[in-house]
């Protein structure tokens, strides 16, 4: 058996472990960041829409909406700063029936509570801007864009390195348990390494609520149920037909189908919501079709030979299916009773936006102090 202190613990090498472990390492503690798979980014964070939002829907006062749009601004300074390529390319919100403006309206309105920079528009100036385009109504977000998420967990890991942080590949947690000093996690390794610290942060992404319910002691009420929402993407063949980002109306655990682009220009659509059990990551061919139903209500002259299945990710949803919770948990010793020990649950959307603004959230959560970037 191999034992190791560290001052700090941080489980799960996704931006926004990556971005936690970073911010501890900065305030000068002896971190390790916990990793199962082979590299970074492997789940949620690499499997995104890759898309800088402007918080346009989250409710008010949640921690949605605060941290979304401290984050944005902050993702944008920081990918200028470490020249990770990134765009302010804008989005447009649609109602492509008239019953469907007063809802648009309303998203108008709570967006603009929540200070974020938005305009209505008619259908006739949106199809001034984009003639591919068929809607009645829309939302302009000037400030929403797009980035390469792969390049900012490139960079977030070199600042973490650059300051002693230790990343430890293939790193599963087996099970933990608290002591006087703080916690001990033991590794699923031939050696059964154990490592102990003062500060645990559980960035496990998917796998964060079993992390939380194999340390031993750990309050079982606390641990929430999540739900696997899997999200499929297709790719478009060719000339993308908008410049910009083209979002439907929200439905129920998701934003609608919606068409981003990456950063060459190519247009894909997605993602879906497909509630699964268990997690898999194959696109089925056969979703085409009604890819192509929900896209033509915004781009009618959408030609489903022209989809191609891409990828998918699978988004981490607490509550239930039937009522899915709208916001973040980040748990920390007010509720659960471990001082030192945070844990982030439901970390979805807008996770990669607000990834540095929660690192700040979990430093703060754990009675240390921040640091400007």
């Amino acid at each position: 058996m191999t034992e190791l202190r560290f001052d700090a613990v941080v489980v799960g090498a996704g931006v926004v472990g990556l971005a936690c472990a970073r911010r501890l390492a900065r305030l000068g503690l002896h971190t390790v960041l916990l990793e199962r798979e082979k590299g970074i980014g492997r789940g949620i964070s690499s499997r995104s829409s890759e898309v800088i939002h402007a918080g346009l829907y989250y409710p008010a006062g949640s921690l949605k909406s605060r941290l979304c749009q401290r984050g944005a601004e902050r993702i944008y300074r920081y990918c200028e700063r470490k020249s990770v390529a990134h765009r302010r390319v804008g989005k447009f919100v649609v109602a492509t029936r008239r019953e469907q403006e007063g809802k648009l309206e309303a998203i108008v309105s709570h967006a603009r509570d929540n200070r974020c920079r938005v305009a209505m528009i008619s259908g006739k100036e949106a199809r001034r801007q984009e003639p591919e385009l068929a809607c009645v109504a829309a939302l302009s977000s000037p400030d929403t864009g797009i980035l390469d998420s792969h390049g900012l967990m490139d960079a977030l890991l070199a600042d973490y390195e650059s300051v002693g942080g230790i990343l430890a590949r293939c790193s599963a947690v087996k099970r933990g348990w608290f002591e006087a000093r703080g916690t001990v996690v033991e590794l699923d390794d031939e050696k059964s390494t154990r490592v102990s610290s003062r500060f645990l942060v559980n960035a496990a992404g998917l796998d964060a609520p079993l992390v939380a319910a194999n340390l031993l002691g750990f309050p079982i009420d606390h641990v929430p149920e999540c739900y696997f929402a899997k999200g499929n993407y297709f790719v478009l063949t060719g000339r993308s037909p908008f410049s910009r980002l083209i979002y439907p109306m929200p439905e129920p655990g998701g934003l609608g189908i919606h068409l981003t682009l990456d950063l060459q220009g190519r247009a894909r659509f997605g993602p879906d919501v497909e509630w699964v059990d268990a997690i898999s990551y194959s696109v089925d061919i056969e979703r085409r079709r009604k890819f192509c139903t929900a896209i033509r209500s915004y781009w009618p002259n959408c030609n489903k030979e022209r989809l191609v299945p891409a990828y998918a990710g699978i988004r981490p949803k607490l509550g239930s299916r039937e009522n899915v919770a709208e916001d973040f948990v980040i748990q920390d010793a007010s509720v659960h009773g471990f001082p030192g020990l945070v844990n982030l649950f439901g970390i979805e959307s807008p996770g990669l936006t607000s990834c540095l603004v929660i690192a700040d959230e979990v430093a703060a959560r754990l009675g240390l102090q921040q640091l400007e970037n």
